[in-house]
């Protein structure tokens, strides 16, 4: 499901079928806030991906989740990063397993993905643009991860991605929350490593109050987005875990 805001300030309405997955994507001019448009993402659209097929292997066997399964539990993944980082292009690499043309986000795009069985996770894909990045607080609350793309080629702008960083974790919501960065077109030469992304963002000494790691990744071949979202599903579980623990334990004194 996609999400766009529209300048023309028209409301305007598209939807694009993918034959293979019989999924229908719609497209919403839309402005933000994003509380008003609160909608329930129906379970059939929860799609996980084998992991070879997103290394141009054959077209994945997509599985459906059944709605009467009350045991799985729902987690907000936010997904910043600058424009042009690639984030709805690894987004849709990793929810349909192949390379889907992006046009800038401006706005948000929401997608479903459950790589485990008992956790599925509501991505929120947030448009990267200076005036979208002025925005990016409002969509905080509830989140249980951070997925934060860096464009590892982009060496101009690295300083303003670190410094968008800095800023988002410094919100109340996002307080202890997880953080996994994606370090990506390593497929690029010259690209930054995940080891030049790490120094030069001072992750350790940004991050030192929660769970974090640095993936290398490429969205248009698929390698290390896979590895990067197990990443941030493990870090998310534990965090979920001991929220829950903390609340029953408040609860009880």
């Amino acid at each position: 499901m996609m999400f766009a805001y529209n300048q023309g300030d028209r409301l305007q309405h598209k939807c694009t079928q993918v034959p293979s997955l019989k999924i229908q994507h719609e497209a919403f001019a839309i402005f933000f806030p994003p509380i008003i448009f609160t909608r329930n993402l129906d379970s059939k659209h929860c799609l996980w991906p084998k992991e070879e097929s997103l290394k141009g292997g054959k077209n994945p066997k997509m599985g459906l989740l059944s709605s009467k399964n009350s045991k799985t539990k729902q987690a907000r993944i936010l997904l910043l990063g600058l424009d042009s980082a690639g984030k709805s292009t690894l987004l849709y690499k990793l929810k349909l397993a192949k390379n889907i043309s992006t046009l800038p986000t401006i706005g948000f795009n929401v997608e479903m993905i459950q790589l485990e069985k008992n956790l599925s996770l509501t991505i929120w894909d947030v448009g990267g643009q200076e005036k979208m990045r002025a925005v990016w607080d409002h969509y905080c609350e509830n989140t249980d991860g951070l997925m934060y793309v860096v464009d590892s080629t982009d060496k101009q702008r690295l300083k303003d991605s670190r410094r968008e960083l800095e800023h988002i974790l410094k919100n109340e919501h996002i307080k202890n929350v997880p953080v996994v960065l994606l370090a990506n077109k390593q497929d690029v030469p010259g690209a930054l490593t995940a080891e030049d992304i790490t120094r030069m963002f001072k992750v350790k000494k940004l991050c030192s109050d929660r769970n974090w790691y640095v993936q290398p990744c490429c969205a248009i071949t698929g390698d290390g987005l896979m590895e990067g979202f197990r990443k941030l599903t493990g870090f998310v579980k534990s965090h979920m875990k001991s929220r829950g623990d903390a609340l029953a334990f408040f609860k009880q004194n």
